[in-house]
Parts: C-alpha cells; structure tokens; sequence
C-alpha cells in the first residue's frame, strides 16, 4: 500500500485498514484477505536446475571456437579430436558447476532460521499463528526478542525499541512512540517512531501495531525488488576472455581462407588441404586454456577459504584484483558491532574508561561482585544515610592515577550502572540494548554482575524509559532499606538530581560542578559518544525520579576493528580508496572515519540531504574528495556505487543487511557478511565474509591480483605455444610442404602437454608485498599488456623456428647423404615418403612439445633467472614438467600410442638432440633476464 501511514493517527489507520485495535480482525475477514493478498513471504530467486548451471558454464566465446572445432572434425570423419573437445568443454563446465554448488551449500549452512511464527489478536484473542498467514488489518503483539513479522503501524509502545540496522544502517535500536506522527512529504525510515518494519529485531519493551503491508509490499520487499533491477554485469577478465575468444574466432576463419587460397594457387588436393585447416584452427584455439583459467580461479578459491571468505561465482576472484573503491558499511564492518564504553566522568574527573579497566583486570578477583553486594547489604543496614555514606569503601586494589582520580565513586558507580539495567549477560549469550550491554561489560572487568548483586538487592518495582522522561529507574529493597538507581540522558538526569556523590560522600550539587558535569557532556558529545549519566535515591517505598544523588556517567561508541586501521592504511599504498556509506549520524560516522584514516576533513563527509541535492555532474564531482556518506538511503548507496562506476572504477561493495542488497548488487564485487548478514544480502552478493572483519577484505583483494597475474602468465605462455603451433604449419604449407604436425599431435599438445604447466602456472605464489604495493590495474587493461604481447610473438616465433629445424632434420640429413640441392621442391619430394614424413613429424611433435614445458619453467618469472627461483616452492610445476616429459616419451615409445599418433620410435641420441633443441625458450629466457639487467632479483625475493 502507498499510504503514508507514519502521518496518519491510530485511529485513521485502523479506519483504512478496516480493523479494531482492540478486536483484531475476525478469523473469517482474515482468511478473505489471505486469499486476495496472498501469504506473507518474499519473493524467492528460482533456483536454477542442474542443467541451467551447467549450460551456464558454455556461456563462453572460447567454448564456442572449440565447439564449432569438434562440429567441424565431426562433419571431416575426425571423431576422436572431436572427442577430446568435447571432453575438455564438459571439464571446463563441470569444475565450474561444481565448484558454484559448493559456494550454495556453504551459503546455506551459513543461514540463520527466522522466526516462522507471530502472536496476533483475532476475535479479541490473542494467538499464535505461521507469519506467513498475516494480513493486512492484524494487530500483531510484539515482545523482547521476536521478529517484527510485516510492516506495522504502532498502535501501543511500552519501552519499545526496535534495531533496525538490517533495514536503515542506524547501529543503535530505534525507541518507539505509537503517538508520533511524521510531518513534511517525506520521512526517512530511521525517523518514523511510530512505524516498525518486517525482519527488524524488538530489544526492548513490549508493543502492539496492525499490519500495513505483507510480503513484498513490505519495505523489505520494495528492496528484494531493486535488486532485480541490477543488471549482471561481466568481469574485466570475461570481457578480456570474451575479445581473444572473438580475435581467435576470426584468426580460426582467416586461416581456414588463407589456406584454401593456398591450395588453389598450389593446385593441391581440396581435402587434404581441409585437414590441414583443421588443424590450423584446432591450432589457433588453446583448448586447455577454458579449462585452466576454471581450475585455477577453482584453486583460488580454496586458498580464500581458509581467510574466510566464500566465493559464490568463481570470476568474481579475478575482479577483485582490479578493485579501486572499497564502499563499506560502518557498523559491524569496519566497526566491531558492540558497544563499548570509552570515557568515565567520576567525582567531576573524565578518565579513559581503558586506564579504568586496564589496571583493574589483573586484580578483578579483589572486587567481586559478592563483595560488591555484601558492602550495599552492609550500607543498608546502617541507621542512617550518614553512616551509609561513610561506610563506602573502595579497596586498595584501586591504585593508579586513573582509579585514584575516580576514587571511591566508582563501586557506587558500577553497582547503579548494573542494577538500573535490562540487559543479559551470561556467559555466551548477549542480549538487550547494546548501550545496557555496554555498562555490563565495564563492571564484569570487576567481576560485577547484576545476578548476584539481585540476591541481595532484589528489584520490586521500576519507571520503564520512555522518550518523553528520556531515563529509566530501578527500586531496590534489603529489609527495611531501599535504594533507587536512575540512568538516563545526562542533562535530564542532572534536572533532577540536588546532590552529588564526591569520593563516596554525598553533598550538595553547587552550580559550578552543574557546568562541569554539561562541560563533560559537551566534551564527550563533541567526540561522538553516546552519553549515559546515573544517579540514586535512598530510602523510599516505590522508585521516585526527584532529589536525586548524581554519581557519574560515560560516554560510548562501537569503536573501530583493531586491525581495520591497518587495512585501510594497506589499501591507501595499493591504490585504493575507501568509502564508508552508513546509515548512522554524520558525527558519528566522521569520528570513527577519522580514527581509520579514512577521513581527514570534515568537508569529507556528505549525508543524504546533501546528496540528494546535489544534481549528476557536481556529484560526480564530489566523488573525488568525499570518502564518508552519512544517513543514506538503499537508493542513494546504489547512486554511490555506480556513481564510482561511471569514473571508470572497479567497486565492491559490503553490506549485512537488506539495505545493502540493491547497492551490492550493483557493484562490481559485492561482499556480504557471513556472521551478521541478512539472506537477502548473502544472495545478492558474489563473496561472503564468514569473519565479518573489513581486514579480510585486503587478504581476498591480494588474492584477486595474484591470481590475475598467474592466469595473464598461462594465456601468454598457451597462446605463445600455440602461436609457435600455427606459424610452423603455416610456413611450412607456404614451402608448398607436407604438414609438420597432425591435429591429434597438436591436441595432445594443446591438452596434455601445455595445460599441465599452464595450471601450475596459475597455482604459483606471488609476493604479496610487491602485488599490494601497486595501483590496481586499469580494468580495460588488455591480457597483453606490459610487453605480453611482443613476448608471445617473440617465443611464437622460436618455438616455431626450433620445431620447424627439428622437421626438416631429417630431409635434410637424407638430402646431404645423396648430394641433392637444397630445395623446397626436393623437401616436399622427400617428404612424400611416408616413412620420412612420419619421422620427421616425429621430430617436429617432440620438439614441439618439450619446449613449451622448457617455456614454461622460465614464465613463472620473466624477470629472474631460473638459477634465481625457489622452484620447491611450486611444486605442482615439478609435477607437471615431470608428467609432460613422461607423456611424450610415452607418445613416440609405447606401441598403441605410436599407433595412434603415426610416431616413430626414437633413439636415445635422437633424444638428446631434440632435447637441447628444446630448450631453446629456457635459454632465450636467461639471455633477456641477463641483458634486462634483472637476474639479481628483486629485495628481499631472492628465496622465492
């Protein structure tokens, strides 16, 4: 519904919903409106089917080269190179396929079970029924802890605060007030006290509200509904994949003219010439190379899961390597999610709560809260208010100048701050409002807890908070004594207090220490700290908020991550900014900005009116100084995201709740959090942090450069190979010359032998230091770029000359045994003998394919000489150059396989020609180190 309900009384929405606030809707009325509207669920993305997953992973230009190559050998009778495509596609499909449903099953055990069930009146009674089976009109209770089940419009409020992080960004729990009615066009979320929203949290109080909207008319909903509307966008590297698929497309075409052309003007056989194109375009394409960038995005990913981060798509790994703008939420993120007491203004000193708690945690056993009770139990019992103050007593364990300047306020203190509480804090469980858990937390540092303090200090009666008062009270009786403890806003506190306590005596509050204590409040305000004052009252039959004893107070904050400091700082030396987007309050936001480094200035801070203001040009504008948005709405964070996009910048995006949804969706990367993270999140995005630590981030960027680095080495070390496949068939048709290589030579090449070492390329370790030590790449920056190209033309062209040396060997040698001239006529009349032909295709097979695994060892680091490397290190590497040696023995020795490949057996001198011959690349590779002056190595790299 578009009602704007926050603007409308109680009364007028019960009218326009057709319900009674006290009655509920009948169960007849509801189950008509169940029907006409349907249950009350969100959306489900429908999952896609095995099949679609895997067709999914065919959605590649290189696929589809290597497909029309299998169709093609199976229209020429080729059926086993057909075959062996076909394996290497379905390969490909599978390890992505899988690799995807193991992301889904760890984001399934990641999700956390919602509350199916809500309380509701029908009939005037009240009743438990599935949340689903609510309808607009119920009137929903609400109590500590449940879900809020749809979007309500406020009815009754005792104490009730809702947090609604999920929803708004706001970390602290709204306060709720069923009078408050919004003014103006618009009202933001954060702002509507008398409206709660589906899937937010009640930490406190109790409520009632009727249901305004279900499902996905729900705020909720309107936001799993923006994040249909982002489109899937490519990777830098399947753009990069997507124009070599296309470039080799056309070079597979070219070829194919090139050749026929040929074979007219040679007047060669049609057919046989066919074969030959054949393999030229089976030579063009580098099979293995879908595969290998799979495995090794695969392998990558198994490496990011021990820094706990779970890759749901497996490219998402590589384009994390280009990121440049890191937008991160606030709370929970770059912030540690828990409040925490940072400042304590006791006896009219403001001290760091830390010098408190830092000298008092080696002797917590000395002021246990036993003892802390036994003292009040003692106080109780004395004759009067005189003697009660006199008998306070801090222990000597209190030394140090921090506890000597708060002297003996601070058990007094502790005890108001635990009793005058609603929070839980027992063992693992954490539950209330983050503030209250806050004060627990400072008096178990002492060994102070409200359970044990209760035993003899029970609480009979108490004033819940409301917003109008803004404090709550707690009565406390022992005997014939009693105590009232009040916590609250400091300056509304202060209006009621005439006393004060100074190093355990109680005595009259004078106006000076009035300014003093607003002074602090000011101070502590300034530095964006929530503020907190508590106070007491003596005596008494029921709690009472006048005449009361001022004590102290503290100021708060969820400080920052200890390690997102240091993370922000790495970022800043690798080239990227980051951003924080927050829900919260500009002040808050600039405070904890700055203690990270985000920020340095004030002006680079922006809150959501100022950025609505602001019209696209002058926006974009902003986007080069300000590095903190404050109280942003879902759809300014996706204005953010792809206002960052269109300057050219690689963004990813974290977020936890359903607000984040839409903006992390629109990011090139989006993060969510594993822990804290809402579904709608996890869905949405392409990483999942199971830590929730911002510093993970860093880890998974250095991981994304490093694995764009090895998958840039196989593409040139494959292509370089293939380019040295295609240059010495097609010279030698050009000759007018048999073919040097067979497509099932080139295949077993282009699958075996090169894919082997080009997977162990992309599994190499790269120095971390150097990776984050450099600006991110350019994302339009092509796979050729820093000399890729000239050194895959380079070793394309040595391979090619080496293989077409080891070819003509044997006419050669025949040639020189008979006299004959050299001719490229009297090569191809000698090469018409099977027998020579097929030696000598042997020749050029074997070569061929030891010197790209030769090639192979030296592209592991071009700048350093293979003496230089640790090649322990990479041992899948040993591995593979020790298969490849093997499996093209194996080729041209084993009978069957001889057989198969048309080989010839070969002696153990022809071995050793062939296999200087075939270090040719090693050798290129020492003499350009050598001459590029860098076989030294770089600092402190030496052993890798």
């Amino acid at each position: 519904m578009s009602e704007r309900f926050e603007a409308r009384s109680i009364r007028e929405t019960c009218a326009l919903l057709g319900t009674d606030p006290e009655r509920g809707l009948s169960e007849k009325e509801a189950a008509l409106r169940h029907e006409a509207n349907g249950p009350n669920e969100l959306k489900e993305a429908k999952k896609k089917s095995a099949p679609e997953v895997f067709l999914e992973q065919l959605n590649d230009p290189l696929i589809y080269v290597l497909m029309a190559a299998a169709v093609i050998s199976l229209l020429l009778h080729e059926i086993s190179d057909a075959a062996i495509i076909a394996v290497v596609v379905c390969m490909n499909a599978a390890v992505g396929m899988i690799q995807e449903g193991k992301a889904q099953r760890a984001l399934d055990s990641l999700k956390k079970l919602t509350s199916p069930r809500a309380y509701c009146i029908r009939d005037g009674k009240e009743r438990e029924i599935a949340a689903s089976q609510l309808v607009p009109g119920d009137i929903v209770c609400l109590e500590a802890g449940c879900q809020i089940p749809a979007d309500l419009r406020l009815t009754r409020c005792g104490g009730l605060k809702v947090e609604e992080s999920a929803l708004t960004g706001e970390s602290l729990p709204i306060e709720k007030n069923a009078d408050f009615l919004a003014a103006g066009q618009e009202t933001a979320l954060g702002d509507r006290r008398n409206m709660a929203y589906m899937s937010t949290i009640v930490t406190s109080g109790r409520g009632e509200g009727v249901v305004t909207a279900i499902g996905m008319n729900t705020q909720i909903g309107r936001i799993a509904a923006m994040i249909d509307e982002s489109p899937q966008e490519m990777t830098p590297l399947q753009k990069r994949l997507g124009e070599l698929g296309t470039l080799l497309s056309i070079l597979s075409l070219f070829l194919c003219g090139a050749l026929f052309l040929i074979a007219l003007i040679q007047k060669r056989d049609v057919a046989e010439m066919l074969i030959t194109a054949i393999s030229l375009a089976v030579a063009a394409v580098p099979e293995g190379l879908p595969a290998v960038v799979t495995i090794c995005l695969a392998l990558s990913v198994t490496k990011m899961v021990r820094v706990h981060t779970i890759v749901r798509k497996l490219p998402a790994v590589e384009t994390l390597g280009a990121v440049s703008v890191v937008c991160s939420d606030k709370t929970g993120t770059l912030t540690q999610n828990r409040m925490t007491v940072e400042k304590c203004f006791l006896n009219q000193k403001l001290v760091d709560a830390k010098a408190l708690t830092g000298d008092r945690r080696r002797e917590a056993g000395r002021l246990t809260a036993a003892s802390v009770g036994q003292t009040a139990d003692r106080r109780l019992a004395a004759a009067s208010a005189a003697q009660a103050a006199a008998a306070v007593r801090v222990p000597a364990s209190f030394a140090g100048p921090a506890a000597s300047a708060v002297g003996a306020g601070l058990e007094e203190f502790l005890r108001g701050m635990t009793l005058c509480n609603d929070g839980v804090l027992e063992g693992e469980e954490r539950f209330g409002d983050p503030t209250e858990l806050a004060l627990l937390d400072l008096a178990a540092a002492y060994g102070v807890r409200r359970q044990t303090l209760e035993k003899t200090l029970p609480r009979t009666a108490e004033l819940p908070f409301d917003s109008s008062r803004k404090m709550m009270s707690t009565f406390h009786r022992s005997g014939a004594e009693s105590v009232t403890y009040t916590k609250g806003a400091p300056d509304e506190v202060l209006k009621k207090c005439s006393r004060i306590l100074m190093y355990g005596k109680e005595a009259p509050l004078q106006e000076l220490q009035r300014r003093q204590i607003l002074s602090a409040v000011e101070s502590m305000s300034g530095q964006a700290l929530r503020t907190l004052a508590v106070a007491l009252r003596r005596g008494g039959k029921e709690p009472k908020e006048e005449d009361l004893t001022f004590i102290g107070m503290v100021g708060m904050k969820d400080p920052p991550r200890p390690e997102a400091a240091g993370a922000v700082e790495r970022f800043r030396r690798a080239g990227v900014s980051t951003v924080m987007i927050t829900g919260d309050h500009v002040d808050t936001a600039f405070a904890i900005a700055s203690q990270l480094g985000i920020v340095k200035r004030r002006e680079q801070c922006m809150s959501e009116t100022q950025l609505k203001r602001l019209p696209d040009k002058e926006f974009l504008r902003a986007l080069d100084d300000v590095r903190v948005f404050a109280r942003v709405s879902p759809q300014s964070k996706v204005r953010i995201v792809k206002g960052f996009k269109q300057k050219g910048k690689i963004v990813a995006m974290t977020g936890d709740g359903v607000n984040d949804a839409p903006s992390l969706k629109a990011a090139d990367i989006g993060i969510a959090m594993g822990q804290n993270g809402t579904d709608v999140a996890k869905q949405a995005s392409e990483i999942i942090l199971t830590d929730d630590n911002f510093a993970t981030i860093e880890k998974a960027i250095e991981e994304g450069r490093g694995v764009y680095e090895n998958i840039k080495k196989s593409v040139i070390f494959l292509l370089s190979s293939n380019l040295g496949e295609i240059m010495t068939m097609f010279t030698a048709v050009l000759m007018g010359l048999a073919s040097p290589l067979k497509s099932s030579h080139i295949l077993w090449i282009n699958l075996i032998t090169d894919s082997l070492p080009a997977l162990a390329l992309g599994a190499d370790d790269n120095d971390a230091d150097s990776l984050m030590e450099k600006p991110p790449r350019d994302p339009k920056e092509s796979l050729f770029a820093d000399g890729g190209f000239l050194r895959t033309c380079f070793y394309g062209m040595l391979i090619a000359g080496i293989s077409l040396a080891a070819f003509f060997t044997i006419p050669y040698g025949i040639m020189r045994e008979r006299g004959i001239a050299f001719s490229p006529s009297a090569f191809a009349v000698i090469l018409q003998n099977e027998a020579v032909l097929g030696r000598a295709q042997t020749y050029a097979f074997t070569v061929l394919g030891m010197s790209q695994l030769f090639h192979a060892i030296g592209m592991r680091d071009v700048e350093r000489s293979v003496f230089r490397m640790n090649h322990l290190q990479n041992r899948l590497m040993l591995l593979a150059l020790a298969a490849g040696f093997v499996l093209q023995i194996a080729v041209t020795e084993i009978p069957f396989l001889t057989a198969a490949f048309g080989t010839a057996h070969l002696s153990l001198r022809e071995w050793l020609r062939l296999l200087i011959l075939a270090a040719f690349p090693l050798l290129a590779h020492e003499l350009l180190v050598l001459l590029g002056g860098k076989g030294k190595g770089r600092k402190g790299e030496s052993g890798r």
